[in-house]
């Protein structure tokens, strides 16, 4: 039996209005879910095997490459002339991360201690570690100023040292020897009879206290209480600040551990994170939104006040005394030695840096740091931390090794950090909390779509019918008809 279009029209307004309805109630519904979704993915807790893994043993691709300043004209720096380098690199290091040592806590915080190691990937560099590069020797040029204060006959002594051992102001050595250490009479020495003066009781380079070791333990909130703590410090080897600065705002360890953050970012959003390494706190703010390998993403940067003085922004003042921005001296948690840490080719420092030595060429590209993160799970996609480690050298009466140099300071490496999430883990990534959370988002604007011409195709249903039977009544043809069989009906009579 055929359905009349009245049938037909009542059906499908039927189900058109719950359409709209459902539709309507995820509009307001879905975004409660989603979020409910979300939250319970990134809280550190063991059951959430993809964020928990990530968080975890970090499995995705990080490297460190590794840019060398090699000095050309050692001979000229000593006689008081300008310094030339030329950059050399890189050289690269395919970095593993792991966490070891978790413990969970009552207060939902967990402590935890981030082990690291680096393996050198040849393919990826440009040249080995068997490559002879000079830069500053720290043992010489940085003890020299370190000691400038004391009483001449001490630094007579000291430069009496030196040349017992050998040691001048500059050094030649393979890459993998100032990465990771060389033999030196001169570093046993100091141990032997200065236990503590160096960061090293073995063999002395740039890097060997990093390789195999941890940064410290990391008590970070779980975020199973309030979702917005989440991977934020509640202390550092115990501490809630350090003791490092002059200010108690630059002494404060805020934000997270550096790896993730709380879900939900906004563009007004920043990113705190502490770092061991600069023993200080630093704050990214956003940049422009992007797109990472089909995730969309917030770009975040280092501000220009990141390493600015206190002359120029004020609440860096704790971190003085200051040189020129862009520099920031580490030299009270790094054994009082006179390193500064700085953008890679002194990037958005004072200009004046860049007159003092030759060959550098900053650009954003090549040398600014950035995060790009997914905002509504907090999560980086595509990191790149880029630093320099500089050396203040300069002429210092009575150790005859500075020669004539001219103050300066002198940049000796610069790194970037890089890290992205790819394979497997950016497929699942991609599957659970952004493709899932956009189709619930799409279906609701189906719904309602779908609703709304269900309800309208109803309407012209029915207008159709109404006129059908509107057509029917009014034809002349069926007039005819009735007059016909009326006038028959009256002749059999």
């Amino acid at each position: 039996m055929a359905v009349s279009k009245s049938t037909l029209s009542i059906v499908l307004i039927v189900l058109g209005g719950l359409s709209v309805l459902f539709g309507t109630v995820l509009v307001f519904v879905g975004p409660i879910i989603i979020d409910d979704q979300i939250v319970k993915n990134v809280e550190i807790n063991p059951n959430n095997g993809l964020s928990y893994t990530m968080w975890k043993d970090i499995p995705v691709p990080f490297f460190m490459s590794v840019y060398f300043f090699h000095i050309v004209n050692p001979d000229e720096i000593l006689k008081g002339e300008k310094p030339t380098v030329v950059q050399r690199g890189p050289y690269v290091y395919r970095e593993k991360r792991w966490k070891d040592n978790i413990t969970f806590h009552d207060n939902h915080t967990v402590s935890y201690k981030e082990y690291r190691q680096y393996f050198f990937e040849e393919s990826m560099s440009v040249g080995n570690e068997s490559d002879l590069v000079t830069i500053p020797n720290m043992l010489v040029l940085g003890a020299s100023v370190m000691m400038e204060n004391m009483p001449f006959p001490v630094r007579m002594l000291l430069s009496a040292t030196f040349k017992s051992f050998e040691e001048g102001p500059f050094l030649t050595k393979p890459v993998g020897e100032l990465m990771w250490g060389y033999d030196s009479k001169l570093v046993d020495f100091l141990n032997k009879y200065f236990p503590g003066m160096l960061p090293t009781s073995g063999k002395f380079g740039l890097f060997a206290e990093f390789n195999n070791s941890n940064a410290g333990q990391f008590t970070v909130f779980t975020g199973q209480d309030d979702i917005r703590k989440v991977h934020m410090v509640d202390s550092w080897n115990g501490l809630k600040s350090v003791n490092y600065w002059r200010s108690e705002q630059c002494n404060m360890i805020n934000g997270t551990a550096g790896q993730m953050w709380p879900p939900f970012m906004t563009k007004e959003s920043t990113m705190p994170f502490y770092s061991p390494d600069a023993c200080r706190s630093m704050e990214l703010v956003y940049q422009r939104p992007g797109m990472s390998r089909g995730i969309p993403v917030y770009r975040f940067v280092a501000p220009k006040t990141l390493f600015a003085n206190g002359a120029d922004y004020p609440p860096n003042e704790g971190f003085c005394p200051c040189r020129q921005s862009g520099l920031l001296s580490v030299r009270t948690c790094r054994h009082n030695s006179p390193v500064f840490i700085s953008h890679p080719h002194f990037f958005e420092a004072d200009p004046v840096l860049l007159d003092t030595v030759n060959g550098l060429r900053p650009n954003e590209d090549e040398h600014g740091l950035f995060i790009d993160i997914h905002p509504e799970t907090g999560v980086p996609m595509n990191v790149s931390i880029r630093l320099q480690l500089n050396l203040l050298i300069k002429t210092v009466s009575g150790i005859s090794e500075t020669g004539k140099i001219a103050e300066v300071v002198m940049p000796m490496i610069w790194f970037e950090e890089s890290g992205y999430i790819d394979g497997p883990v950016l497929n699942t990534f991609r599957t659970n909390l952004v493709v899932l959370p956009m189709v619930m988002e799409y279906m609701q604007y189906i719904f309602i779509a779908f609703g709304l011409a269900g309800i309208l195709g109803a309407v012209l249903l029915y207008v159709n019918d109404k006129e059908s039977v509107k057509d029917t009544k009014h034809d002349p043809t069926n007039e005819t008809q009735a007059e016909k069989y009326s006038m028959n009906e009256t002749g059999k009579m």
